[in-house]
């Protein structure tokens, strides 16, 4: 990229910094309205995490040029992926760019076809109904857990097979949201506190250690199809202890079973990081996407009334089968609106590999730079009244004039390798509530948005009922 000919234009400070942890209080107190603010002071606004100057991207065109044009000069790290590697390792979503990069991404793809998706597509279907379909009538329920739990299931079932122990299961559930909190306060927080030895950052490499361990449990299962505990586990081999086990593990199946393969050339660490990657993104983006669809579809009756519609025209009187996804369009705009209007991302960085002028601003070798989904998202010259949840919106003849804005999924070589796997996951599972139950509403207050890894609500409860006039 050649030099600019013009001088750098100063790029604007962010008001309302403190000394030593900066704008560090903002993101953790409001983070949602504060990374907002922010486009009004220009395309490029710098802020300051702790005393480490930042410069957030308010501009999608500008994004754009980070994430796909100039990619080579904005590596993926800065704070977010920092802390982010303390528990999801160099798994394909965090490792740095390089051939490293390259060789996973190339062995994890055909986890990934739309072929291979396929072949879990039934067992995925099978899980979701058991559970949703267990959910106590007319009585209020934890949306937001619900859902996480059966994203859970379902990424288990898809990726691992059938018959993993039951606590895995449970431990993962309860881990992962505490984990993404120590996370993010690892983001937002001078580094210097974090690597203090205080409760919360000894609780969080806990956890993290946990997390591992319980990984490694899974792995092990899968592969010679015994449990903790068991003699495989104490020292017995799969093949001692049940000599079909690669024909069982054949036989149920799994998304993982392909990395297994390359098992030789990734090493077991890398295949710890790859599943915990993979775990992360089940949990807290199509767990809270479901969430937040919900939680809109029960106060938008005529997006309801359409689901509903649409769903009846394919299915009829049956359940769902995986054939039936492509056929639900406005099943998918309603699902996009929802990871739209609320993210799910709301902060993500990469770092400026050498000095480099962007819209006009001078990012020194080094700095982090920032950009935020939610803020893309909710900018009205793109989206316009993007507080109102309009699924018509990703309409054909509407998609292009959002296209460049919508970026959940990030974008360029380093965009979201589980994409495919998030739309099956997600259709798969509103598809299924909507069928099994005639009729939900909200009983809670309405929730706010809290800002985390993903933007998830505070509260969300709501009661599903068996009949329409319940």
């Amino acid at each position: 990229m050649s030099a600019p000919t013009t001088a750098p234009i100063p790029t604007p400070t962010a008001p309302g910094g403190l000394p030593l942890i900066g704008h560090g209080l903002r993101l953790a107190r409001d983070p949602l309205p504060f990374i907002s603010s922010l486009r009004e002071y220009g395309s490029v606004v710098r802020i300051r995490i702790g005393p480490t100057p930042a410069y957030v991207v308010t501009d999608p065109a500008l994004t754009r040029r980070v994430l796909v044009t100039d990619a080579a000069h904005f590596t993926k790290g800065g704070k977010y992926y920092d802390a982010l590697r303390v528990f999801l390792g160099d798994g394909v979503a965090t490792v740095v760019d390089g051939d490293t990069h390259l060789r996973n991404r190339r062995l994890m793809q055909p986890m990934f076809s739309k072929a291979h998706i396929a072949e879990s597509g039934d067992a995925m279907i099978d899980q979701v109904r058991a559970m949703v379909g267990a959910w106590p009538a007319s009585e209020p329920c934890d949306v937001f857990a619900d859902m996480n739990e059966i994203t859970l299931a379902t990424f288990l079932v898809a990726v691992f097979g059938t018959g993993l122990p039951a606590h895995l299961e449970g431990e993962f559930t309860a881990l992962m949201p505490e984990i993404m909190r120590g996370t993010i306060r690892q983001v937002i927080l001078p580094p210097w506190i974090t690597r203090l030895p205080l409760p919360a950052n000894r609780a969080h490499a806990d956890r993290v250690a946990r997390l591992r361990a319980l990984i490694d449990q899974a792995i092990d299962h899968h592969i010679d199809g015994t449990a903790p505990g068991s003699a495989a586990a104490d020292g017995a081999s799969g093949a001692e202890v049940c000599p079909h086990a690669s024909e069982a593990r054949r036989q149920q199946g799994g998304l993982f079973e392909t990395l297994l393969g390359v098992e030789d050339e990734l090493g077991r660490r890398q295949l710890q990081d790859e599943a915990i990657t993979l775990l992360a993104g089940a949990i807290e983006t199509t767990g809270t996407t479901l969430a937040w669809a919900l939680y809109e579809i029960a106060g938008n009756p005529a997006v309801e009334q359409r689901l509903r519609e649409e769903l009846a025209s394919v299915c009829q009187d049956r359940p769902l089968r995986y054939e039936d996804l492509d056929q639900l369009p406005y099943s998918r705009r309603v699902l996009q609106e929802a990871i739209r209007k609320y993210g799910v991302s709301w902060m993500v960085t990469r770092r400026a590999a050498r000095d480099i002028v962007l819209g006009g601003h001078l990012i020194p070798e080094g700095a982090d730079v920032v950009w935020s989904p939610y803020l893309h998202q909710h900018d009205s010259s793109h989206f316009p009244d993007p507080d109102t949840f309009d699924p018509d919106r990703w309409e054909a003849d509407r998609v292009p004039v959002t296209r460049g804005s919508f970026l959940a999924f990030g974008d360029g070589r380093r965009k979201c390798i589980g994409e495919n796997f998030a739309w099956v996951e997600l259709q798969i599972i509103l598809a299924t509530v909507l069928q099994v139950w005639p009729r939900f509403e909200l009983t809670s207050r309405p929730p706010r948005a809290q800002a985390v890894i993903t933007v998830k609500p505070d509260a969300l409860a709501m009661e599903f009922h068996s009949d329409s006039a319940d």
